[in-house]
């Protein structure tokens, strides 16, 4: 197995962690939007026999799930492109590649355990901002190798 088709194997399956973590809170917001009758529409209502309740926007828990929620779209959508990318064109060494992946990876579980728990800061923002800069680093190393040889 050449070096990329390994590095591949190990970003499908750090690239699944990450989507089984982004997809977790779908089922926690549900979970609150039951357990406080916090429904966004007012059809999902009539589930409840709750016909003259209004919808609820400002659930805080709920708000809290929605903004971790953005925050992984915003760093995880990028991991899949450059993480990919990285894995095949970026010309580093395996062990190079898995610490990226791992690194990314664990930056964002501790991000959404920070965000929702939520722990006092700088803890999210370092979370953040490990991410950040190892989906740069990926970026930049994968620019060098592909543009600059």
């Amino acid at each position: 197995m050449s070096n990329s088709e390994e590095a591949l194997k190990y970003f499908a399956t750090y690239a699944g962690l990450v989507t089984v973590k982004m997809m977790m809170l779908g089922p926690l917001t549900g979970f609150y939007r039951t357990r406080d009758s916090a429904y966004a529409n007012e059809e999902d209502f009539v589930l409840t026999g709750l016909k003259d309740r209004r919808p609820v926007f400002n659930h805080p828990m709920i708000e809290r799930i929605r903004r971790c929620s953005l925050n992984d779209l915003e760093n995880i959508v990028p991991f899949f492109i450059i993480g990919g990318l990285f894995a095949v064109f970026s010309g580093s060494p395996l062990s190079t590649i898995l610490w990226h992946y791992r690194i990314f990876v664990a930056s964002r579980f501790l991000h959404s355990i920070a965000y929702l728990i939520p722990l006092p800061q700088p803890s999210r923002a370092l979370c953040y901002f490990v991410g950040i800069g190892t989906n740069l680093s990926m970026a930049i190393r994968l620019l060098m190798n592909t543009w600059f040889l």
